[in-house]
């Protein structure tokens, strides 16, 4: 299964919450209330972020941080790209030479395909978007019991 680290899905929540009033200076203790995680935690995601210049970060008595652009040009791939690095669904996906089988292996191009299609649709998903309730929430729960109905 393809799963996001703690961080990165924090960082996506941070990022979504501060889209809400993108001209808002947010501190670290207020962005950590806010979506339930420890300070320490928040101030670190946030220097990330602001590391890749998705935040700005602001010095002084009233200081904290702020979207560094408006939340439809900013974009899910480019806040998972600034919390991981460059993601790859295989070693071989982003970078050439990780790999002992790189030279007589036959689907190294379909694994740059999928990470690809991938990227552009993360790429195609901005915080304008993750403020939007698209989806219901799923009971999982109910997933787990249910069985499909038998052929008639």
């Amino acid at each position: 299964m393809l799963r996001l680290s703690k961080l990165t899905d924090y960082g996506t929540v941070i990022m979504t919450h501060m889209a809400r009033e993108p001209d808002r200076i947010c501190s670290a203790t207020e962005v950590a209330v806010a979506i339930g995680v420890p300070v320490p935690t928040a101030s670190k995601i946030l220097k990330m972020l602001a590391r890749q210049n998705l935040l700005q970060s602001l010095r002084g008595a009233k200081g904290g941080y702020v979207l560094a652009r408006p939340p439809g040009e900013i974009s899910i791939a480019q806040v998972i790209n600034a919390m991981e690095g460059p993601a790859g669904m295989t070693e071989c996906s982003i970078t050439a030479g990780l790999c002992v089988q790189e030279g007589w292996c036959s689907i190294r191009a379909n694994w740059q395909r999928i990470n690809q299609v991938i990227f552009h649709a993360l790429n195609d998903v901005t915080l304008t978007d993750m403020m939007q309730p698209t989806f219901h929430p799923v009971n999982i729960g109910a997933l787990r019991t249910w069985k499909p109905h038998a052929p008639k």
